[in-house]
């Protein structure tokens, strides 16, 4: 399908800015990798061959008598020095590149937890002798899953409700601006903490939680551009001719109200990954063990005497939130109108 010229210049420019760009690509390649974090950090083999038999302990539950009957039944630990060496015995296994899960204890370490980088843990262990590097994986899949989420489901109630009030206006609009202003308002960090004295806190509820007021930043966007589009000519036109409230909005109005709004998404995503990280860092996010890029913040904090764990959080937390806001700006530029092409 041919491109449009606008569509053109558009892609241009953001390919014209190498930051945004290259962030967009190392993103990108980071999120993908981590979706299939099973396959590389994992304390279960991803093929066993045990006695002429195929296993596949990554994608399914074994237990140990699967492998002999003179074992219990009960879940199989790979990690089991007697079990590797009955399954090596009659086969072979083939192990993820870091055979840790983000839950995994290390065990015989050196020295005592939180112990420092080394072969066998490339980034450390935390002050419960879990793999470092395993957790980053499996957190930084959470927490831009998390963001993705957020960010698309606050978008669309946003855009709709911004839409509905500039559309009709009038006391419409005024009923609506009061509600926000009253509903912007309220405490959510002391409603999380009632809410988390409740009940447990897991990511549907946190989502839910944080989706009760996150649609609201682009609300007041797509408000003014709908009252600013609502009395353009061609819009007047098609109402006149009898199209329906809805088609107006959907077909005339909203795609030159996406223009400034698909600006504003990257920074959006970057604010829903902050606002994860730090929930949990004040101990009101995740439930505890969880994989959390604010879990290894407060890890860091904790254990000022382990800086691999503090220098990891920063790294790890300021890169991501850097790479957004990089392509942030590309987006940005892209549909800036007084922008030309290279």
């Amino acid at each position: 399908m041919p491109r449009s010229p606008l569509t053109q210049r558009r892609l241009a420019i953001f390919r014209a800015h190498s930051r945004g760009y290259w962030s967009m690509w190392i993103f990108l390649a980071l999120f993908i990798v981590t979706l299939f974090a099973e396959f590389i950090a994992n304390d279960r083999p991803l093929v066993v061959r045990y006695d002429n038999h195929w296993y596949f302990p990554v994608v399914k539950d074994y237990s140990e008598d699967d492998f002999d009957k003179s074992l219990m039944p009960l879940g199989a630990d790979f990690t089991d020095p007697e079990l590797r060496k009955l399954i090596e015995a009659k086969g072979w296994m083939i192990w993820p590149a870091i055979p840790f899960s983000y839950a995994t204890i290390s065990k015989n370490l050196p020295v005592p937890a939180p112990a420092p980088p080394s072969w066998s843990n490339l980034l450390g262990t935390d002050d419960q002798a879990r793999d470092v590097l395993a957790r980053v994986i499996y957190g930084f899949r959470i927490s831009v899953l998390f963001g993705f989420t957020l960010t698309i489901l606050s978008s669309v109630i946003g855009i709709a409700a911004g839409a509905v009030q500039g559309f009709y206006g009038g006391l419409t609009d005024l009923l609506f601006q009061r509600f926000i202003e009253i509903w912007g308002g309220m405490p959510q960090l002391f409603l999380l903490i009632i809410l988390s004295s409740i009940i447990t806190p897991n990511f549907w509820i946190l989502l839910a939680f944080l989706l009760l007021f996150s649609w609201m930043g682009l609300t007041g966007l797509v408000r003014a551009e709908f009252l600013r589009g609502r009395n353009l000519d061609y819009v007047r036109a098609a109402r006149a001719l009898g199209v329906s409230d809805g088609a107006v909005m959907w077909r005339h109005i909203l795609p030159n109200a996406m223009v400034a709004t698909l600006t504003f998404l990257p920074f959006t995503l970057s604010g829903s990954v902050t606002i994860l990280a730090s929930l949990d860092f004040l101990g009101f996010g995740l439930p505890p063990g969880s994989p959390s890029l604010g879990e290894l913040v407060s890890q860091g904090k904790n254990n000022l005497q382990a800086p691999w764990l503090s220098i990891t959080a920063f790294v790890v937390l300021g890169g991501v939130l850097t790479l957004l806001i990089f392509i942030g700006e590309a987006v940005r530029d892209a549909f800036d109108p007084r922008r030309t092409a290279p």
